[in-house]
């Protein structure tokens, strides 16, 4: 059996390199949006014999990002001679299943829909991609013009057409009618370049957007967007983010009547200055129009209508009252274009939010869903600007949008996306984090699909694990003292930020003072008391606001002890505030109930490998109230208990998300052993 030759490994690594290199700035193409190809041959398998082929990137994969793992591979012969198979444009779609009898071996990566367009097109490397510079001149009233003043010959129009066989067809006869061209800009879409190299291929590309840039500031007016608003313009940094937190319970709420949503907020000046401008309202009712921006940011945005220093209350209540109005449009849309065969509504929430003098907060399934979808709404603001500037903005038809964000074919890409973790959407807040439980904490939680903030007084400590986690669309970390009011508010109000809310807070953080009680000190008590009794409570208050102005119910769990139920020698303050800790986790859960918030507690006992607490002193303290070594501290606690075995944090770890993973919804009040079994302690 024939392996690959270096002919095929060269074609491959230039196309990577040039697909990174595309992918990576973000003026040449959005997140995972467009697809690059390359033309050569490489041995069949079986018989060894040179077969051509074509390697194009596969479907859902990023540019960017691309490995030859996310490429497609299709014999070329197979993939031209469905040509003379094709029924035709109303039964197109079809065509994507034909292209896995086209693949080469085992295919790599599932075939995009954007196959045909760089098989059908006689050139040997194909670059589809969605510059904003690019969409502008495709989502201008008189587009083709434009591109005609832009390119002269050498740069095709091609009016819309939904993605798929025909638009193949479409830019395949273009580029064979007019062999002076290097591409074309498709209306409503992007552009689309060729080369006879790799190299030349790229050039053209880069040649297309940067010329369409050029002549977009040259061509274009001063100000598209129009006058500044009076009480529009931009608040000040610190205050407008004061705002954004103040309203991100409420907008995330509002973004999630039909699924739980994470969100994203954004304040870039590209977002602030369009919506300090006059025509923003006409144009965001106008809607997205690239099909990559639309499928992630819905056809339209939620925009306040109000100035920026609108009292707060006021503007919170006509957000209510804009939802309601979005959401009865929305069902009018989809009911104005859908046929019998559509699938289903998949929800009349907004996707994207935008707050004059404050910015935009965009909502998704994750964070980099929420992410990226803003990301894509400013692209639309950067090609509305584009098209106002030189002729008017005007994106596809309404039907058009609707065809595709209920294609079929998208349809079927969400089936086969895997089933969501259980602790997807959910949005966790873990103090003392940094280190120990809290860690081991943290790190379950985001392993089951959570985004965590993680709290620790340690900044450094709190940004390693952080970072250890995944980084911004997983984690991020606060510093925060648990005594200071306003260090929880901050650190609720940057979860808010980097997040959009709040569901699941764990109080973890904590000091243990171990000491006779002739020994134990008024500022002992005070100090243990205020980290772990009066912080706890400080942090479950700042927690159910959040949660009860959400509307989403919530999870509050307490990391007590087994001393709050065991009655230990020479440990009055420890045990005293632990069992302050158990008493809040049954007052809360009385109290909070009825928003849906569940409150509950677990109590640990001798988590000594990993601890915070027993590695600041505490261990040897402990180890010679019992007369053993320190190092041995684990296995004397391991031996006193029922099941002989020692507790690590993530056995306490695993008890957080019993308590939270979807299983136990109906439990509340608990307090959850962990200690292998202290017959002492047994809660009776």
């Amino acid at each position: 059996m024939a392996s690959a030759s270096s002919s095929d490994d060269s074609t491959v690594g230039a196309l990577l390199g040039r697909s990174n290199r595309l992918g990576s700035d973000p003026r040449n193409t959005n997140y995972a949006g467009g697809n690059t190809s390359a033309k050569g041959t490489a041995p069949d398998p079986v018989t060894g014999a040179d077969t051509e082929l074509m390697w194009v990137k596969g479907s859902g994969g990023d540019l960017g990002t691309l490995t030859g793992s996310g490429l497609a591979v299709l014999r070329l012969d197979r993939l031209r001679a469905l040509t003379e198979v094709y029924p035709g444009v109303e039964r197109e779609d079809e065509m994507v299943a034909a292209f896995d009898y086209c693949l080469h071996g085992k295919g790599g990566a599932a075939p995009s829909i954007d196959t045909a367009m760089h098989g059908l097109v006689d050139a040997a490397h194909v670059d589809h991609l969605h510059p904003d510079s690019g969409i502008a001149l495709a989502c201008a009233a008189d587009g083709e013009a434009l591109t005609k003043e832009c390119f002269g010959d050498t740069v095709v129009w091609v009016p819309w057409r939904r993605p798929g066989f025909q638009l193949g067809l479409d830019i395949a006869a273009v580029k064979e009618a007019h062999p002076e061209a290097i591409g074309c800009v498709l209306g409503g879409h992007g552009v689309t370049a060729w080369g006879a190299t790799s190299q030349e291929c790229e050039r053209n590309s880069l040649h297309i957007i940067r010329t369409a840039e050029t002549f977009l500031q040259e061509r274009g007016k001063a100000d598209p967007f129009g006058a500044v608003l009076d009480g529009y313009e931009p608040l000040p940094e610190s205050e407008r983010r004061v705002r954004a937190a103040a309203l991100a319970p409420l907008l995330r709420s509002i973004a999630s009547q039909d699924r739980p949503q994470v969100g994203h907020f954004t304040d870039s000046p590209e977002v602030l200055d369009f919506l300090s401008r006059s025509e923003h309202p006409r144009l965001a009712a106008l809607g997205t129009s690239c099909p990559d921006h639309f499928l992630r940011t819905k056809v339209r945005p939620l925009v306040l209508d109000l100035p920026a220093g609108t009292a707060l209350d006021e503007a919170e209540a006509r957000l209510r009252t804009l939802h309601e109005e979005y959401r009865a449009e929305y069902a009018a849309y989809y009911e104005r274009h859908a046929s019998p065969d559509s699938p289903a509504m998949r929800g009349a929430d907004p996707a994207i939010v935008l707050v004059p003098g404050v910015g935009m907060f965009s909502y998704g399934k994750d964070k980099q869903t929420a992410r990226v979808a803003g990301e894509f709404y400013v692209n639309a603001i950067n090609v509305m600007r584009g098209a106002e500037a030189v002729s008017s903005y005007k994106p596809i038809e309404e039907s058009e949008k609707f065809r595709i964000e209920y294609w079929e074919l998208e349809e079927a890409k969400l089936r086969r996306m895997p089933k969501p973790k259980p602790l997807a959407t959910r949005i966790a807040l873990v103090t003392g984090a940094g280190s120990g439980i809290g860690k081991a904490i943290a790190q379950r939680l985001v392993a089951e699909g959570a985004c965590v903030v993680v709290a620790d007084l340690d900044a450094d400590n709190a940004a390693a694990v952080a970072e250890e986690l995944g980084g911004p669309d997983k984690a991020v970390a606060v510093t925060v003292d648990v005594t200071s009011e306003e260090q929880i508010e901050a650190a609720f109000a940057d979860a808010l930020l980097a997040f959009g809310g709040v569901d699941l807070v764990v109080n973890n953080a904590g000091i243990s003072i171990s000491k006779p009680l002739l020994e134990t000190t008024a500022k002992d008590w005070d100090l243990q008391h205020d980290i772990m009794a009066r912080g706890s409570f400080l942090v479950s208050r700042a927690a159910a606001r959040v949660m009860i102005e959400q509307k989403l119910g919530g999870d509050i769990v307490y990391i007590a002890s087994k001393n709050a139920v065991f009655a230990g020698p020479n440990n009055i303050a420890y045990s005293a505030v632990k069992a302050d800790q158990a008493h809040q986790v049954r007052l809360l859960a009385a109290e909070l109930g009825e928003y849906g918030v569940r409150v509950n507690g677990i109590n640990p006992d001798g988590v000594v490998r990993g601890s915070g607490i027993f590695a600041g002193g505490w261990g040897a303290k402990r180890a010679a109230v019992y007369g053993v070594e320190e190092a041995k501290l684990g296995e004397f606690y391991a031996q006193r208990t029922l099941l002989k075995r020692e507790v690590l944090p993530e056995h306490v770890a695993n008890a957080v998300f019993a308590l939270t993973g979807g299983e136990l919804t109906h439990t509340t009040g608990l307090h959850i052993p962990v200690d292998a079994g202290v017959a002492a302690a047994f809660l009776r």
